[in-house]
């Protein structure tokens, strides 16, 4: 009796051996990071070599070309960011899916530069800025925070406000821009947009976003809107129908660049304040590289000469352009100066 225990205890131990090497592993290979204009390679590998009877790789959604568990994609083909990686795996009577990331950097560094100051101008001190343009010899800007956000017209010389409008307390009012006579203004958590008329500040309609998470920085490249949200995308966005169309990431070579705030379109490049930073990054609209980063740290401490500001609240923000004048404007939320300056490559 014993004898036949111990055979049946052998043949449970070699089908659970046996059961064992038949449970399929899978890892997905990735590079986590990889160059702009270079290739890099996803690869699937089964723990115990049990045959896979095919691998589908799926990049950002999209089906790729591959043979068999390994493929070598051109980074080229997607540009800069953060990418999904998707293996979907077939096996007798099974599939099997593995996802992962990975991202892609520019290869050049961004240019830095530093500033000399032009001119400087009175500015309103509780105007907390957050969208600020220069539009047929006025300053238009909007201010924030519930309860006290504003859009005004501004006598540049004097900072003088000649006309303002009121935004209902529950919203908190971000950026804004002006395209086809018409002015756009954001809120931040509310998903909701405004478009007021440029002349009598009457507001037309609302509207909604759709892909972005909220609304900080607003400017337009002439057809579309450009919209940052606090992370490192830049939404373009239809100004007919206010649907997101696409985004760049924006990076240097080493990192990507979050807290993108007020957005500002000079000579074909997106200037944007990197909020609590006291610098502007010049980005490229088609490919999200940031070229150019400029340090202004030193503008906080003019600014400190002759008001206290206040630590992680009352930071540089704010950016417009006189493209007839060639001149290029900043200030902060409740500084006391708009500072007109000239960038100087280092």
């Amino acid at each position: 009796m014993r004898k036949y225990t111990n055979i049946i205890y052998l043949l449970i131990f070699i089908i659970l051996i046996s059961s064992c090497s038949e449970t399929y592993r899978f890892t997905l290979e990735t590079s986590k990071r990889a160059s702009l204009n270079s290739f890099t390679t996803f690869k699937i590998t089964e723990a115990n070599n049990l045959p896979i009877d095919s691998t589908h790789f799926f990049v950002n959604g999209e089906k790729i070309p591959s043979k068999g568990n390994i493929v070598k994609f051109n980074t080229k083909d997607l540009g800069i960011g953060k990418h999904t990686v998707v293996a979907l795996n077939f096996y007798p009577g099974k599939t099997n899916k593995k996802s992962s990331y990975f991202e892609i950097f520019p290869t050049e560094k961004a240019t830095i530069y530093g500033y000399e100051i032009v001119n400087t101008y009175p500015h309103d001190k509780t105007a907390y800025t957050q969208g600020l343009e220069f539009f047929n010899g006025y300053l238009y800007e909007t201010t924030g925070r519930r309860g006290q956000s504003t859009l005004r017209k501004v006598e540049l010389k004097t900072g003088r406000v000649l006309q303002k409008v009121d935004l209902a307390d529950k919203y908190f009012g971000e950026g804004m821009t002006i395209l086809n006579n018409k002015i756009y203004w954001l809120t931040w958590q509310n998903k909701k947009g405004f478009i007021f008329d440029l002349e009598t500040f009457k507001l037309e309609q609302e509207f909604n976003y759709y892909n972005s998470k909220e609304g900080w920085g607003l400017t337009h490249n002439n057809s579309e809107l450009i919209k940052s949200d606090g992370t490192n995308k830049i939404w373009f966005v239809n100004p007919n129908t206010h649907k997101e169309s696409r985004s760049i990431q924006v990076y240097t070579n080493d990192r990507a660049l979050d807290n993108l705030n007020e957005l500002e379109m000079i000579n074909g490049k997106i200037y944007a304040n990197k909020y609590l930073n006291s610098a502007i990054i010049i980005i490229n609209p088609k490919s999200g590289i940031a070229e150019g980063i400029v340090n202004l740290k030193g503008l906080k401490k003019e600014m400190e000469k002759t008001q206290k500001l206040e630590a992680e609240d009352e930071v540089l923000n704010g950016i417009a352009y006189d493209k007839v004048n060639d001149r290029l404007f900043v200030t902060g939320k409740n500084w006391g100066k708009i500072f007109e300056i000239k960038l100087i490559k280092k």
